[in-house]
């Protein structure tokens, strides 16, 4: 999915350190996009103070409700981008020639390296549309690779009484995501039983967050409702949760990230000339280093037609950093 904000503030991301155990709660923003859509989305990552979790370095959640999503080919580079569905239908195509449908509980993955394009669109007659839509950051030798997608329609669950968690990327304990990462990754998502109490392995070299999507639920001992996102820092083994009601929650976690990036966009690079160069061929289409998606009506004019987003512009500054926390 795009970012389509019109004016899409720019986001310097320090490299990353290990704070040991915290528990510190940032709240969600709500982000109009406008446009065709005509949705808002509830974002909780980048953070003043906390622009990634592992390589996790964009989470947005759009729904539940009743919309028409068109978002028109646009362009990524220097991520992946992992859509998982929560309720509804969508369709995806991209300029490697993917085509495909994604329904709740299957991951589409798609890896941009140094430049990838696609749309997503939601299928009438479907249920409420309700979505994750998060990025990760790719490590610098991948991200000046091929672009590649994959989806994955099966994943592997691990179970405690009370709980089911779906990897959907990395693992936990012998539940592992068939999923490609390029850097220590995980995310899952995660339901608890009604009045159930169990504890996941953890990896003390991760940093965790948590997101709660519908219930409540209690997490390494912090009581979190549905909005905020639970930031748990590293060196824990394990990580109790608990649910009075019952809950579905995101787990996100990753070693944490050692380069130094620069978000703006749809875009992650390591500096604001790599992001400059990428817009400019966004908008020379004759330079080749996007494709076309199958599909979408193309123009004439300077490669534009009706059916891509245009690239905003850029920031009359330079980028400029964003300190961690």
């Amino acid at each position: 999915m795009s970012n389509l904000e019109a004016a899409p503030a720019a986001t310097r991301c320090e490299p990353a350190s290990g704070p040991g155990p915290v528990a510190e709660r940032h709240d969600s923003r709500e982000v109009p996009l406008g446009g065709v859509r005509g949705m808002s989305v509830s974002r909780t990552l980048p953070l003043r103070g906390r622009p990634t979790v592992g390589a996790w370095c964009f989470l947005d959640q759009f729904g539940p409700q009743h919309t028409d999503m068109r978002v028109l080919p646009h362009p990524h580079i220097g991520l992946q981008t992992v859509t998982w569905p929560l309720g509804g239908l969508i369709r995806h195509r991209d300029s490697l020639g993917s085509d495909v449908v994604l329904r709740p509980g299957q991951l589409n993955l798609m890896t941009s390296g140094r430049g990838v394009v696609h749309s997503e669109f939601s299928l009438e007659g479907a249920d409420l549309l309700h979505a994750l839509q998060l990025w990760v950051a790719l490590p610098v030798d991948r991200a000046a690779g091929e672009a590649a997608f994959e989806r994955h329609t099966e994943l592997p669950s691990y179970e405690a009484t009370g709980l089911r968690a779906t990897v959907i990327i990395g693992e936990i304990a012998d539940a592992k995501s068939p999923a490609t990462a390029y850097t220590p990754l995980l995310g899952a998502e995660i339901r608890v039983e009604p009045g159930r109490r169990a504890t996941i392995p953890a990896r003390r070299d991760f940093e965790h967050a948590a997101l709660v999507i519908a219930g409540e639920a209690t997490i390494g001992g912090e009581r979190l409702d549905a909005g905020p996102l639970l930031y748990l820092g590293t060196g824990r083994d394990e990580l109790e949760i608990a649910s009075a009601a019952g809950a579905t929650l995101v787990l996100l976690g990753g070693e944490p990230f050692a380069d130094e990036l620069v978000m703006w966009w749809n875009f992650v690079g390591r500096s604001h000339e790599e992001i400059a160069a990428a817009r400019d061929d966004w908008e020379r289409a004759d330079r080749g280093r996007f494709g076309l998606v199958a599909g979408h009506v193309v123009g004439h004019v300077a490669g534009h037609g009706a059916d891509r987003i245009p690239a905003p512009p850029l920031p009359a500054v330079r980028l400029t950093a964003r300190k961690r926390g």
